[in-house]
């Protein structure tokens, strides 16, 4: 690894440089802290005045965010330790396997403080301030003895566009005098809040998947690292005083004795402080340590110490709000609380510096029992996708190798849940869990997590073979990788002679869809086949894009070049050169099953009342992975849209009673009949469900239950009411529930929806919302009895969803109206669904508009 400028810098310094006196945070910014909100610029002009005066202190700019504001982080320690930096770092490196060479010299705790992950949770940024000038305080001899034992790194704001939307309203909502009842406007964040990045991502989620810049630009810092012990310093509900470890249950089972240990420690440190001076706090309740993607969990899978700090407050406290207890919680007391926890944390980190070196490099030992050691994923077949998984294990630090001959195995088919005889090849991708990170690599792939507690805070499965749609096995015995794996390149159009008819660009993920974005923004003219074909021997699907050369005669000689760049400069995707339009089986190019594909004009609706987060994800999904064009209009200014100005109109999950009024409805109906196309997801769907012109509709969940109990007693007569306990009423609730689990969808593949999809496809559903089969229109996605995969489903809910309908299309007049009942795009790591929504976007509907 090499040596960050700014580290190198340090070391051309002489250790015995004296400890300069930095100013005070009151000082600097000419208000004392908890006066105001700080915004993000000046905090990173604070930061770097800490950096430039004092030798303790090394400053490291790792990335920007969407809106262009600067990331950086310090590492802060003693003299001594900094004036052999980058050994402390190489020799951790080394004591986890993760750099070759025998480790050197003094082994201090590695502590990485993350503030501000949601930006109207900003409360922490400001004690990170407290917090630096705390460290380089040379009066604070306790403090300058425990950085003896610990590096300490910080992160001041690992979310600057949100944190500054949330400080920007409150800078322009508050008064002269800061007003503390609940209802004041100060207190009352309008949609869509400060808590998300950009694009309305909840950071602290994307750990695992790294969708958003600002993840992946701080993985290879973290990495570069790999601390002890990592906290996220958060803001909850004003009435809930503060959180620290230990956490709650469920605990995944990868979570290591020790580290259950060391929680305990570190929390009964915190405890101390906190009944000292009388705060009130509370452990081991809703923040569990199951799902991967959080910044507890992810560094927990890593090695680390992971804990999430919770302080009331939030985006409603403001600089100070009247509690339900009638007291008065200040931006000050807030800041006392993160600062103390900060402190004490580096305090424990310091008293148990040997056993915690000790234990992380036990942790990327052996690799303990289990069932089992490899996992394998085909890679040919679906290129693209295994393509884009391996990308995705790159980024995690998850070595991934290949065979250089082929053999044969049993392993646990994923897509069958059955134990198989496969044939390995070299085209493969083989994850073995003898590798230093194999923690982290059984999580993201075991079929099923042991969930020992229903009552989780996430989603309950993840598996990346689903989420990618890859055939994968799991293997329990391991296979030895003697290459390293990497993506190939499988067609130079360069050797291709002569001036072809038309280029062939198959369809199969979103990559494809990329591909087709970027000729559509070029101007060419594409079509592609709603049946499957053959030419030469060779194959095409449903779906496959075809750019004829006398549909394109406006490029004139350029065609060939200017495909030829896109394809190289977008996807590298499968692109087949043909030089007759007629076709060895199935339709010729000119055929009606082969319709001309019209470039659509999207509009995506967004604002009050909408899910920010299901906006953030087709905007995201738009703007950064196809590259797409698209109209976000505000839900205000709906009514008055011009729809024909539009072919497609997304409505994301929301509540949708005082948007789509009677009126407007009425105004949107008419339009999808003149050849609209409306594709409405989650939420938006739900709403249409039952209304007039609309052929979804709910199923009877009470008549399901019903007949569920009738099968159930088997004619035993009546039966006494069952008893509900108070204190169990949670765990009765999530009978109804569906906490993010991976389901099973029969996919009607001859669909445009489902062009590109194999049998079957892998949802992710987080509701137990159920609908009946479509009696006018498409059932493209079906859940069929036994639909559940893996994840908490509850009783109830699992009856429910049987027969049920995922994906449907209904045809009124020219239009098409697409029903997603699951996000496809959630959290945009589900990357297996970014193909459904390009084919409601591009391909539902073509035919009819062509026919027109």
């Amino acid at each position: 690894m090499t040596l960050p400028r700014s580290l190198f810098a340090l070391l051309c310094l002489a250790p015995a440089l004296a400890t300069a006196q930095v100013r005070t945070p009151e000082d600097f910014l000419g208000y004392a802290l908890g006066e105001a909100f700080t915004p993000h610029h000046r905090v990173v002009d604070y930061f770097e005045h800490v950096a430039a005066e004092n030798p303790q202190v090394v400053l490291e700019r790792y990335g920007h965010t969407y809106e262009g504001r600067p990331l950086l982080y310090v590492v802060v320690s003693s003299p001594k330790n900094m004036a052999q930096l980058e050994a402390i770092r190489t020799g951790n490196l080394q004591r986890a396997g993760l750099m070759e060479g025998a480790p050197s010299g003094t082994a201090p705790a590695i502590v990485w403080l993350s503030y501000n992950v949601h930006g109207n949770e900003s409360v922490s940024t400001e004690a990170a301030m407290a917090t630096i000038h705390a460290l380089t305080d040379s009066t604070r001899t306790q403090v300058q003895s425990w950085l003896n034992d610990v590096v300490v790194i910080m992160d001041p704001c690992v979310n600057p566009d949100g944190r500054d939307r949330y400080v920007h309203f409150f800078q322009e909502t508050r008064g002269r005098f800061p007003n503390y009842l609940p209802e004041a406007r100060e207190h009352n964040e309008p949609w869509p809040g400060g808590r998300t990045n950009h694009y309305y991502f909840d950071l602290n989620r994307d750990w695992a998947w790294g969708t958003q810049i600002e993840t992946q630009q701080r993985l290879p810092h973290y990495q570069r690292w790999m601390p002890h012990i990592h906290v996220d310093f958060h803001e909850q509900g004003v009435n809930e005083p503060y959180y620290f470890a230990p956490a709650a249950e469920p605990y995944h089972e990868a979570v290591t004795p020790w580290q259950r240990e060391l929680q305990e420690h570190i929390g009964r440190n915190h405890a101390k402080y906190f009944d000292a001076k009388g705060w009130l706090y509370f452990t081991r309740q809703v923040f569990d340590l199951f799902y991967p993607g959080y910044g507890d969990t992810w560094p927990l899978f890593n090695g680390a110490i992971g804990m999430t700090y919770e302080q009331g407050g939030s985006g409603r406290a403001g600089l100070g709000i009247i509690t339900a207890e009638g007291d008065t919680l200040t931006l000050r007391d807030r800041i006392d609380h993160h600062f103390t926890t900060s402190l004490s944390t580096i305090e424990s980190a310091a008293a148990h510096r040997e056993r915690i070196v000790e234990e992380f490099e036990a942790f990327f030992g052996d690799v303990p029992a289990g069932p089992y050691a490899t996992f394998v994923v085909k890679g040919s077949g679906d290129a693209a996708k295994a393509n884009a998984l391996w990308r995705h294990l790159e980024m995690q630090g998850i070595a991934v190798g290949r065979i250089s001959n082929a053999r044969q195995e049993r392993g646990y088919s994923y897509k069958t849940g059955k134990t198989e005889v496969i044939t390995i090849t070299p085209a493969d991708l083989v994850i073995s869990m003898q590798q230093p990170r194999h923690v982290l690599a059984r999580v993201l792939f075991e079929p099923n997590a042991v969930l020992n507690d229903s009552l989780s805070y996430d989603i309950t499965a993840w598996a990346l073979p689903y989420v990618y749609g890859v055939d994968a096995y799991a293997l329990p015995k391991e296979v030895v990788s003697d290459l390293a794996w990497h993506p190939g390149i499988r067609i130079d159009l360069q050797q291709n002679p002569g001036r072809p008819t038309a280029y062939l660009a198959g369809w199969h993920s979103v990559a494809d869809a990329q591909l087709l974005a970027a000729l559509l923004k070029e101007g060419f003219k594409v079509r592609f086949s709603e049946v499957p074909f053959s030419i030469n021997d060779h194959t095409y699907g449903r779906g496959t894009l075809i750019i004829t050369r006398g549909s394109n005669a406006h490029f004139g000689e350029a065609f060939d070049e200017t495909i030829e760049l896109l394809w190289w400069t977008q996807t590298h995707q499968d692109l087949h050169p043909v030089w007759h339009s007629r076709v060895s089986e199935g339709v010729d190019f000119g055929s009606a099953d082969v319709p001309f594909l019209k470039m659509p004009r999207v509009a995506v609706v967004g604002g009050e009342h909408t899910s920010s987060y299901g906006l953030g994800v087709l905007w995201h999904f738009f703007d950064q992975q196809i590259e797409y064009p698209v109209t976000i209009v505000d839900t205000d200014d709906f009514a008055d849209l011009h729809l024909y100005d539009f072919d497609v109109i997304v409505l994301p999950s929301g509540s949708y009673a005082q948007v789509l009024t009677d009126v407007v409805l009425e105004r949107v109906r008419t339009w999808v009949r003149d050849g609209g196309r409306l594709i409405a997801v989650d939420g938006a769907a739900r709403f249409l469900a039952g209304k007039d012109g609309f052929a979804l509709k709910a199923k009877d969940k009470e008549g399901a239950e019903e007949e569920a109990e009738e099968k159930k007693a088997e004619g035993d007569g009546d039966t006494a009411p069952e008893r509900r306990l108070y204190g169990e009423r949670d765990r009765h609730d999530i009978t109804e529930s569906v906490t993010g689990a991976i389901f099973r969808v029969d996919m009607d593949t001859t669909h445009p929806l489902a062009f590109g999809y194999k049998q079957p496809y892998y949802t992710l559903k987080r509701n137990s919302a159920a609908f009946e089969m479509l009696k006018d229109g498409w059932n493209v996605g079906i859940l069929g009895d036994d639909a559940h995969v893996s994840g908490f489903v509850g009783s109830k809910a699992r009856e429910s969803l049987k027969q049920s309908l995922l994906f449907g299309v209904q045809t009124i007049g020219r239009g098409e109206v697409v029903y997603l009942m699951d996000d496809p795009l959630f959290r945009g790591f589900w990357y297996n669904g970014r193909l459904l929504m390009a084919n409601a976007v591009f391909m539902v509907g073509q035919r009819t508009i062509s026919s027109f």
